[in-house]
């Protein structure tokens, strides 16, 4: 009989180091999903829109559900029985909670049917908080962000746990090593 897949979220607010760690964890050779907000944003920007999220929230938002999902049905799809994900489903109503915007309940339903088995939390990091492009977010944004991630999580019962400061390959064992039952 086949282990259930075990499906691990790095979250944290903007510029906390969970891409570099993800992609850290790619290196390694385990099975990564790429955040799906940056390529949202980039086709926004290609077709005029600056920040869709500014000017569109739920429009973005909805976009984001909808690649989140589709990225945790791919992930089934795969043999493999370790899964990450840079941001999970309940990002995307933490974020429009965030921006105080109102939302239809399919965000919380869709966060309550697609479930993860661990939860990776990025504090908010002074020392490597950087912006660009799509990262706009002042670190003092950021740390606010934050707290809405680990509002969100925890609302839905999620135990939680915070990766130390560190470099990334040590950020990237600390998972590792969290998880070594079951890599």
């Amino acid at each position: 009989m086949q282990k259930k897949q075990q499906k691990i979220v790095l979250i944290g607010g903007p510029s906390t180091g969970k891409t570099s760690v993800l992609n850290a964890l790619k290196e390694k050779k385990l099975y990564c999903f790429d955040e799906v907000s940056r390529a949202v944003t980039l086709k926004a920007q290609e077709n005029g829109i600056e920040q869709l999220f500014l000017t569109a929230p739920l429009l973005f938002s909805e976009m984001l559900l909808e690649g989140r999902e589709m990225q945790y049905l791919d992930a089934e799809k795969q043999e493999e029985a370790v899964v990450f994900f840079d941001r999970g489903i309940p990002d995307v109503f933490a974020y429009l909670n965030y921006f105080k915007t109102d939302y239809p309940d399919i965000f919380i339903k869709k966060s309550k049917q697609y479930t993860y088995d661990y939860i990776f939390h990025f504090s908010p990091w002074k020392e490597i908080h950087t912006t660009d492009n799509e990262r706009y977010e002042s670190f003092k944004e950021a740390k606010i962000i934050d707290t809405f991630l680990v509002d969100a999580y925890k609302s839905l019962g999620y135990k939680i746990t915070t990766i130390p400061f560190g470099s990334v390959d040590e950020r990237a064992n600390f998972i590792i090593n969290s998880l070594a039952c079951d890599l």
